[in-house]
């Protein structure tokens, strides 16, 4: 027989009735309100064409590193999951990867994928039912169904998640063709966010290739390094022009962060452009670039986020065969207060720059960020990331925070996804759980409900918007 798939409206609200009650005050107080969504990984093409999603594989299964990372981690193949190699086509059958995911979900137990799927399977197709091997048929024949129907295109779901903003991340040199296509013809606010890693990166693959893409687009000569630095502010205006840009984002390995002077400066780039570089001189150039992005930020008021702390692509035999983003990434021990150090003598004490920083390491959140974003007017919190978001993670991340950084040194909420359908499940949750942590400070005399109920709409909702310019 079917078990039930029914999300209780108390979920994550403490179990003490006191305590639970305040939170659920609370909630109510931010469960509808709209969401901000200020810095993900959706594909505008969704929005530019408004083309119907196909099935449940390819909409829940294939693009979630999260799922596969777990599946992957229980020996289950890509090959088995229909996933074309790298490079290469397949023809599977998507009905065949969805009930072998189906018989695999039982692993998803305590994951916050869990919850997401199961908020998206109960709350945008009206399913009823718990997904497991007998019941895969019917999910993958209800939500194929769905699809096909006008209310589950993706402008149509944009506007049903109540989605106030969404913001794209793509690269220095993208055209963004689709974003220009959003705002000739659909009201629905998606903006970019630049994101310069290839053009920033020696040690990524294609880079000389992706500077003479940028010297193309530009026309500035990038071997030069006034050239190099006048194409990027090129390229940030031109984001903010045709893509609505507010924000850069920067995913280095490290937080590190160097003041060279020029010619140091040339010396690194005529390296990087030959291929010569080594490993400890495309830190140090990536690190002056991070200073050099926090400086143009000043002139262009565009804010600035750096995420650090990820080894990617850990897996070469899986990079190899099926490529990046598939759940082989893992995060790094990084520190912030030395690294940082370069970066914050040049700007750290202006008003008008906003520096978003994340961690993939949470010894880093007591420690090193909490204090920083305490005391420097430019930095600023970004919320629990990556592996960490989750309801645990949320509330680690405001147990070792608050009581440094207080609650407005922080950027609310970003749902940092690939995943459009698990949007409003994660912002779901991030509330939910701000809600709780909240309860506690009511509850234990720390804070009465009132500016209880003034934060929790400020993280869900003001904070982000002030943190992105919006």
């Amino acid at each position: 027989m079917s078990k039930p798939l029914l999300p209780h409206p108390d979920r994550f609200f403490q179990a003490d009735k006191d305590t639970g009650n305040i939170a659920r005050r609370l909630f109510e107080e931010v469960e509808k309100l709209p969401i901000i969504s200020p810095h993900g990984h959706t594909d505008p093409s969704w929005f530019a064409n408004d083309t119907p999603f196909e099935d449940a594989t390819s909409l829940f299964l294939w693009p979630d590193h999260y799922v596969l990372r777990m599946l992957y981690s229980q020996g289950i193949s890509f090959a088995q999951l229909g996933m074309a190699p790298k490079g290469g086509t397949a023809e599977p059958d998507r009905r065949k990867a969805w009930k072998l995911f189906a018989e695999h979900y039982y692993l998803f137990r305590g994951t916050p994928s869990r919850t997401w799927l199961d908020h998206a399977f109960s709350t945008v197709f009206d399913i009823d039912v718990r997904l497991e091997a007998e019941t895969a048929d019917h999910y993958y024949d209800v939500i194929k169904e769905k699809l096909a129907q006008s209310e589950f295109r993706p402008r149509a779901l944009f506007k049903r998640f109540n989605i106030e903003l969404l913001a794209t991340t793509e690269g220095a040199n993208d055209a963004l063709l689709h974003h220009q296509k959003i705002k000739q013809d659909w009201d629905g606010r998606v903006i970019t966010t630049f994101r310069p890693d290839g053009v920033v990166n020696p040690e990524i693959d294609g880079f000389a290739q992706n500077m003479a893409a940028l010297a193309e687009l530009t026309h500035e000569n990038v071997a030069s390094w006034k050239g190099y630095l006048s194409a990027l502010a090129s390229r940030r205006q031109y984001f903010r022009e045709m893509g609505g840009a507010t924000a850069t984002d920067h995913g280095h390995p490290t937080p590190f962060t160097a003041d060279l002077s020029a010619v140091e400066c040339q010396a690194l780039l005529d390296k990087a452009l030959k291929g010569t570089i080594s490993a400890a001189e495309a830190e140090l150039f990536r690190g002056q670039m991070l200073t050099e992005m926090a400086l143009m930020s000043c002139e262009d008021g565009m804010t600035m986020q750096i995420h650090p702390g990820s080894f990617r692509n850990h897996n070469p035999l899986l990079f190899a065969g099926y490529g990046a983003d598939r759940g082989a990434d893992i995060p790094l021990r990084v520190g912030y207060v030395e690294q940082l150090k370069p970066l914050l003598n040049k700007v750290g004490n202006r008003k008008d720059l906003t520096v978003i920083l994340f961690t993939l390491d949470e010894s880093n959140y007591a420690r090193e960020l909490a204090p920083l974003a305490g005391h420097y007017p430019c930095l600023t919190l970004g919320p629990a990331w990556w592996f960490h978001d989750s309801p645990e993670g949320m509330m680690r991340f405001r147990r070792n925070c608050t009581e440094t950084a207080g609650f407005y040194n922080t950027a609310g909420f970003n749902d940092d996804t690939r995943a459009f359908l698990s949007i409003p499940a994660r912002h779901d949750v991030a509330r939910r759980m701000d809600c709780v942590y909240l309860a506690e400070l009511v509850a234990t005399k720390r804070l009465d409900e009132e500016e209880a109920g003034e934060v929790a709409v400020s993280l869900a909702y003001g904070l982000p918007k002030k943190a992105y310019k919006l």
